[in-house]
């Protein structure tokens, strides 16, 4: 998880004064830098102490320590800007060719980014994984638990035999895999330590379960646990936004992008099975339909 989703969870947690600190910081994050830790507690009408305070609510020792990465950050957006702001992409005033516009950019910046992040490295273990894997199993949550679906019937279509654990059974499908088999984990935060799915590490660890994790860029619980991390698109907000445009779009081609090098690992195979199975298919298809022509 990045820095600025971290501030706006720890908003969320806090309705306190540091609520105000983290609201100053994200108006004023390009120029927070200019500002002393007095004259942000003046602003925030706070004071020194909330200040760092809320420094130290993030992790870090002491305001110092904070600006440092934050400065980081701010210079890694500026690297990477955007034409289109991935949380807020049109406004109220805007019509309909400016919003169909503005959505295919935001698509278009999203694949752009997530594909300059990809890791060749950790790229290839990830498909040495799916192509070795007896069962996969996907562990999500809604709204991820969708491109999972999908995901899971590209599988299913080179006979990988692969599921997408239900909301309630997650518990029960992590602890009947073995070393032999694959958990893929997607969680945007990455930190949710206590909830579904990321709770279900240290049992898959226990049992040597080969993991691969799919996250936002930044320092979070998955990336400190797990050696097989893909990055997604981290630009939008955990809550201030219109919808999950951007990482929607970064997880689709993740995973899109994995299949195919699965599908390559072993691809006059692949194909041969997909092509002579999707025939198969097609006659059941005909079939079906001559006998409900016939009625």
């Amino acid at each position: 998880m990045f820095l600025f989703q971290k501030i706006e969870e720890t908003m969320m947690r806090y309705t306190d004064a540091r609520h105000a600190v983290g609201e100053f910081i994200l108006q004023e994050q390009d120029k927070l830098y200019q500002y002393t830790v007095t004259e942000i507690a003046e602003k925030t009408f706070t004071s020194k102490a909330t200040v760092v305070r809320f420094a130290k609510a993030m992790g870090y020792d002491g305001w110092k320590e904070f600006m440092k990465d934050y400065i980081a950050e701010v210079n890694y957006q500026k690297k990477y800007k955007n034409t289109v702001d991935f949380n807020i992409p049109f406004q109220k005033e805007d019509g309909f060719d400016t919003i169909a516009e503005n959505i295919k950019k935001l698509q278009m910046e999203s694949i752009r980014e997530t594909a300059d992040l990809l890791d060749k490295e950790v790229l290839k273990k990830a498909a040495d994984y799916l192509a070795g894997a007896e069962n996969i199993v996907i562990f999500s949550s809604s709204p991820n638990t969708y491109l999972g679906e999908l995901f899971k019937r590209k599988l299913l279509t080179i006979g990988k035999r692969a599921a997408v654990a239900k909301s309630g059974e997650a518990g029960i499908e992590a602890a009947t895999l073995g070393p032999q088999d694959l958990a893929l984990i997607i969680s945007y935060s990455g930190n949710s330590v206590t909830q579904n799915p990321v709770n279900r590490i240290g049992l898959l660890k226990k049992n040597h379960v080969p993991i691969i994790g799919i996250t936002s860029g930044g320092d979070n619980y998955m990336r400190k646990n797990l050696d097989c991390i893909i990055t997604m698109s981290s630009r939008e907000r955990l809550y201030s936004k219109i919808a999950n445009y951007a990482t929607e779009e970064s997880l689709n081609y993740i995973l899109n992008v994995l299949f195919s090098c699965c599908f390559a690992s072993q691809y006059k195979q692949n194909l041969e099975f997909k092509i002579k199975n999707s025939r198969l298919l097609e006659q059941e298809r005909v079939t079906m339909m001559k006998e409900m022509q016939d009625r």
